[in-house]
């Protein structure tokens, strides 16, 4: 199966939540709009027009690279609110934190060019913490973070994405967080 993270109404009423209609999302099934970019790959036009019909992410494919941008484990599955015997929803609030690190990533991988890997996400995270306060700390942390998601043979995760595509996946979680929607992490 997977990981989705579906828009829902906050904060629920009664047992469930109710999912956020499409209607809510249909723009985004114009993606140059939403990326600004004249040559759209399969995968990012995929997300976006899933989100315009569903308003879902099929969030597996993320969630490695989400953690490690934003510094956290499970953060697309919900798993603190989960942990705490609470549904795993991610509120407005966390979902406006999700987008901007996402946000950020993206303005400053584009020096970088439009192809994300793991080789490149290693670059611009190594150049963003090389200017931080605690630089060398945060340093060892991001090399220990990025040698446990290598393989038991060395081999880093086989991550092809693009900038547009995560720039969508982050205008998910900004509109949830500018209309006060939560994600549920449906697993």
């Amino acid at each position: 199966m997977g990981l989705d993270n579906v828009a829902v109404q906050w904060p629920r009423t009664g047992r469930f939540y109710d999912p956020v209609a499409p209607a809510e999302f249909v723009d985004f099934g114009d993606i140059v709009d939403i990326v600004d970019m004249p040559r759209i790959s399969a995968p990012t036009a995929a997300l976006a027009e899933l989100i315009a019909k569903t308003g879902t992410v099929r969030a597996t494919a993320y969630t490695e690279l989400v953690d490690l941008l934003l510094g956290l484990e499970g953060v697309l599955y919900a798993t603190d609110a989960a942990a705490e015997d609470e549904d795993p929803v991610i509120d407005p609030d966390g979902c406006a934190w999700v987008a901007s690190g996402i946000e950020r990533f993206v303005a400053g991988h584009r020096a970088h060019g439009e192809a994300v890997t793991f080789d490149s996400v290693s670059e611009v995270l190594r150049s963003l913490l090389a200017d931080g306060r605690l630089a060398e700390q945060q340093l060892r942390w991001l090399d220990s973070r990025l040698d446990a998601l290598r393989d038991d043979s060395g081999e880093p995760p086989l991550w092809n994405f693009t900038c547009a595509e995560l720039a969508v996946l982050a205008a998910f979680y900004r509109r949830c967080a500018d209309r006060g929607f939560a994600v549920y992490a449906d697993a």
